[in-house]
């Protein structure tokens, strides 16, 4: 009778046994049908990463409906003037020009000629520029719009940077300290996404001024830049404002929309965008989508984008249906987990990775 309970036993463990080989056989079948399946998605999602549009390439018709982004509206009796680089339009009231707009590019940034610093007058103001008398012994220095660093891929566009148009009176605490500070951040935005358009300039709106020199340049309270990067499949710009003094706060802390930069101004920017593109990216600002780190050309860095061409704007095929649908989806994705990732990138490699999006 034992021996037939002990039997009994041993047939039930084996057929237990079997029973739980046979459920481990199945689990596994389903685990490596579901990393077959995975591998396979993981594939997809690959090939749909390389072949879906960039998130930093934008769908330029409907957005650019004109050229020289960086330009304002004209208002009645202004006259741009055309230098190497940059355009203005003169204040013969202020002696100052109103604004200086130019684009700023990748390799411009790395440009490799040194500071001239051969301040002089501006030939091509007909009524006559501010000039060095006007400036010495006025306890100002003589503020660049157009920062000379910027104009460093050119011998000549860095001469003409000294023209006494594109100066003003800067407190020297904040020509060399802050306003430096947003010229760096500014030439790191060219950097990290290939080329932007810029308008730079004194607040003419805020008078009555002090003056110094016997021309009667205006000494501005307030300073402004607008920023356009048309870069990318829905274009972002970003202002700032900031006060002729000294300062320790964060740049950010001084970004405003471009719209409020228009209101304090008077000057109508970006109106080469499509008028509704232009309204949506003027009214609201994203700190998110700016590098607030200071650029520093280096060696190395020319070195490593020597021969590289800068981002322009091209226009996809644009797609209907599901790979349209697709596409829309894939390009959002890269441009989160874009804007997630770049924070963290070493400067020296943010292009590269910012290439993969």
């Amino acid at each position: 009778m034992a021996a037939k309970r002990k039997t009994s036993k041993q047939t039930q463990s084996k057929v237990s046994s079997s029973s739980e080989q046979k459920k481990q056989k199945k689990r596994n079948k389903r685990l490596k049908r579901i990393a077959i399946l995975a591998a396979v998605l993981l594939v997809c999602y690959i090939i749909l990463w390389i072949f879906t549009p960039s998130s930093t390439v934008q769908t330029s018709s409907p957005v650019i409906v004109g050229q020289s982004l960086e330009l304002p509206a004209l208002r009645d009796n202004e006259t741009i003037i055309m230098h190497t680089g940059y355009s203005l339009v003169y204040d013969e009231e202020h002696e100052q020009a109103l604004w200086v707009a130019y684009d700023l590019t990748r390799s411009e940034v790395l440009g490799t000629h040194e500071r001239a610093d051969d301040f002089r007058v501006d030939p091509k103001i007909k009524t006559g520029s501010a000039t060095l008398e006007d400036y010495r012994g006025s306890g100002y220095d003589r503020g660049h719009l157009i920062p000379a660093a910027d104009l460093s891929w050119s011998e000549q566009a860095m001469s003409e940077s000294f023209y006494l148009s594109n100066m003003s009176p800067q407190d020297p605490s904040f020509n060399r300290g802050i306003w430096s500070s947003l010229e760096a951040v500014v030439r790191n935005f060219a950097f990290t996404k290939g080329t932007v358009y810029v308008a730079t300039g004194p607040v003419l709106s805020d008078g009555p001024y002090k003056k110094i020199g016997s021309s009667g340049v205006s000494i501005p309270k307030h300073y402004y830049k607008v920023i356009l990067d048309a870069s990318e499949n829905h274009p972002v710009a970003i202002g700032f404002i900031l006060p002729n003094e000294g300062s320790n706060k964060e740049l950010s802390s001084f970004a405003v929309s471009v719209d409020e930069v228009e209101k304090i101004t008077g000057i109508d920017f970006f109106t080469n965008l499509d008028d509704k593109i232009e309204n949506r990216i003027e009214q609201t600002v994203s700190l998110r989508d700016w590098d607030f780190n200071r650029f520093q050309a280096t060696d190395e860095l020319r070195s490593t984008y020597a021969g590289t061409t800068d981002q322009k704007a091209v226009e996809p095929v644009k797609q209907k249906g599901i790979l349209g649908f697709i596409n829309t989806v894939m390009v959002l994705m890269k441009r989160e987990i874009r804007a997630l990732v770049m924070p963290f990138v070493p400067l020296a490699l943010k292009p590269v990775v910012s290439n993969l999006f």
